[in-house]
């Protein structure tokens, strides 16, 4: 079983491009069957990480491959 917490540690790496694309900021979860229905990326800071943040990435799970001991590689195509 993994926590949550340790799903913020891991980065995000896109196969489709090999661009690394941040770390998780928040997971959302069916409350009805405990399952986890996407991952969210939060965007950068947009001055040196202050003055709001750029557009959150929205993960479908089905879109994650492979979750592994650093990284998490999800196949997103810039169309998403």
């Amino acid at each position: 079983m993994v926590r949550i917490s340790e799903f913020q540690t891991k980065d995000v790496v896109n196969v489709a491009n090999g661009k690394k694309l941040g770390n998780i900021g928040d997971i959302d979860i069916d409350l009805e069957t405990g399952q986890i229905q996407s991952l969210i990326i939060l965007g950068a800071g947009k001055v040196l990480g202050l003055f709001g943040r750029e557009e959150e990435t929205v993960i479908p799970w089905q879109n994650i491959v492979k979750v592994g001991a650093d990284v998490i590689l999800v196949r997103l195509h810039e169309s998403e």
